[in-house]
């Protein structure tokens, strides 16, 4: 079927468009919509994490496990909600391990789209939610799919950088060839479990210094503030 996807990940992930998985996907989709349940992120930012970050330009892949659930959060990048939208708790954490890592201010909001137009890909191991009902689309074939996603990255390119936050994410490091790719675990930043490894990871310094002994430029972690009235900091 014709997925409407950023160009060079189109022509990696043609073969998965066509599986039956995939298909089930949309028809699970579409029966969602006629039952009139509200999804999550809206269909045209699905694929935003891909359209943000094309393959030939990926550095770095922050894994999620889904989508936010809530009204307005979900754009479509992991961890990531567009501006307006206050940080969720997950995200503020982030930014506190930011700051004490790298010494960057924390940013007035919660858009990371910054990152991945840098080459950090903020993929979601599923790409959709039901509105309220975290996990709700978990089992419907996502995961086949961003599966696949890590596997064609490992297999086709060299010298990512893959984090992996909480022990969900780090069920995926089977599918990563640690003999060309650098994997940073840490705890998941959550308020719960945080404290337990996340704080003090020095991932992001961790990140840079890997891509630059590999001759590719760092990311620039420091967000763009926002000029707008709302302020999360």
């Amino acid at each position: 079927m014709d997925v409407k996807i950023e160009a060079g990940w189109k022509e990696i992930l043609q073969d998965e468009f066509t599986k039956t998985y995939f298909l089930q996907i949309v028809n699970f989709l579409k029966a969602e919509k006629l039952a009139g349940k509200t999804i999550y992120p809206p269909g045209g930012l699905i694929f935003n994490a891909f359209d943000s970050t094309p393959f030939q330009g990926v550095k770095a892949v922050l894994l999620g496990q889904d989508p936010y659930h809530g009204p307005g959060q979900a754009h479509g990048l992991s961890f990531s909600v567009p501006y307006g939208i206050p940080p969720p708790p997950s995200l503020i954490n982030i930014y506190k391990e930011l700051q004490a890592d790298t010494g960057l201010p924390i940013p007035n909001h919660g858009n990371l789209a910054n990152w991945a137009e840098q080459g950090v890909l903020l993929l979601n191991a599923s790409l959709t939610v039901r509105a309220n009902e975290p996990m709700s689309h978990s089992k419907i074939g996502w995961a086949e799919f961003t599966n696949a996603v890590i596997t064609k990255i490992s297999k086709l390119k060299q010298n990512t950088v893959f984090l992996l936050w909480g022990r969900f994410a780090q069920e995926k490091q089977v599918l990563i060839d640690e003999t060309k790719h650098l994997v940073l675990k840490a705890a998941h930043p959550s308020p719960f479990s945080a404290d337990k490894g996340f704080f003090g990871c020095r991932c992001f310094s961790k990140t840079n210094e890997y891509l630059g002994n590999n001759g590719l430029k760092p990311i620039d972690w420091k967000i763009p503030l926002h000029q707008a009235k709302e302020s999360f900091a």
